[in-house]
């Protein structure tokens, strides 16, 4: 069996291969050039092309207007004096220096769209208890992520802006109300950290002085222990075992008491939201009424202050009535409450009918 040859008397086929083979280092080459070049163009600034290699303590800074990163000695250089048009070719964004700062993340476009959300969420930030149900909420969830959406892409900028601040404008008051329980519920959060932080370290030096109270009670009863059997007495093990005791007490007392504190943190696109629970102001404070609300004042009659009788002026002159403390003014009370007791009450139509009894019947 021949093999074909070229015109010069090569093989194709192993041609190729060498051909091929020549090519790989090549496109391995190019693609590692390609990625230092990256790498290296991340590492020096676009405005006056400072490497890092050069100046390892070389800081970039970014501003949230266009998000072109420099280093920070241009933006000292450039906008010490005030604002100044932003010195990358194609941008005419005036940057104010006091609105670099560093960058959070490698990726630019992470950064501008971190940026974004926080920016929609400090207008947007209402809770779902203000929602009749979940559906309302998540509609109005959908439709904040519809205009994060336009901000992120670029569609529609400038009809979403408007939106954005129609609806700013509109709900100043639930935004500032929802800010600040925001940051009271983050104070909230903080301060119970700090809290768990605290207990969690007075657990371990607890711990820690029962485990070194217990090594010194196991020392002291080695101690006795070895002193009696150098008496030639037998060793105390129920030293031992009151230890241990103490030592098992000690734990359970612990565990108690962390379980308990467990137990114990003009015609515009206008943004709408739809399922919205009515706001209904607060009830004042009413006063205290010890009685619950209960009317005890007389209906059928008036109490007055004195009754004539001369069984009543003896009682009040009387030593042997008066010392115990009795007081003629509540005789009469109760006694004209039990007069008029029964006025307005019908026995026959509260019972009557139940038994069957004649309507109109008075007992």
């Amino acid at each position: 069996m021949s093999n074909k040859t070229g015109r010069n008397g090569a093989n194709p086929a192993l041609a190729a291969q060498d051909e091929g083979a020549d090519m790989l280092p090549q496109a391995i080459s190019h693609a590692m050039n390609k990625k230092l070049t990256n790498i290296c163009n991340k590492d020096i600034c676009p405005v006056c092309k400072s490497s890092r290699y050069l100046n390892p303590n070389m800081r970039f800074l970014v501003n949230p207007e266009c998000y072109h990163k420099m280093c920070e000695s241009c933006v000292d250089r450039i906008f010490s004096q005030g604002p100044a048009p932003c010195p990358v070719a194609g941008c005419a964004r005036t940057l104010r220096k006091q609105r670099f700062r560093r960058q959070t993340f490698e990726d630019l476009m992470i950064e501008r769209e971190v940026d974004i959300r926080r920016r929609v969420a400090e207008v947007f930030n209402r809770r779902q208890e203000e929602f009749l149900d979940l559906r309302a909420y998540n509609d109005y969830l959908e439709k904040v992520e519809n205009l994060t959406f336009n901000l992120v892409n670029n569609i529609d900028v400038k009809e979403t802006e408007a939106m954005l601040a129609a609806y700013a404008a509109q709900n100043k008051g639930s935004i500032a109300q929802n800010a600040v329980r925001e940051d009271k519920e983050h104070s909230n959060a903080e301060a119970q950290l700090a809290a768990d932080k605290e207990t969690a370290r007075v657990r371990r030096e607890e711990s820690v002085r029962e485990d070194e109270e217990e090594r010194k009670g196991r020392l002291e009863a080695d101690r006795v222990a070895q002193e009696r059997i150098a008496r030639g007495a037998n060793p105390p093990r129920e030293m031992q075992k009151v230890v241990l005791k103490k030592s098992t007490a000690r734990r359970k007392g612990a565990e108690k008491a962390t379980l308990a504190g467990e137990d114990n943190g003009a015609p515009t696109a206008t943004f709408e939201i739809q399922g919205l629970k009515p706001v209904v102001a607060p009830e004042p404070k009413r006063a205290y009424d010890a009685f619950g609300g209960l009317i005890i004042k007389p209906e059928y009659y008036t109490l007055q202050k004195r009754y004539e009788h001369p069984w009543l002026d003896k009682a009040r002159t009387d030593p042997a009535i008066t010392t115990g403390g009795y007081d003629v003014g509540e005789y009469c009370a109760r006694a004209i409450m039990e007069a008029f007791a029964g006025l307005g009450v019908f026995v026959d139509q509260e019972i009557g009918p139940r038994e069957g009894h004649i309507k109109g019947r008075w007992y």
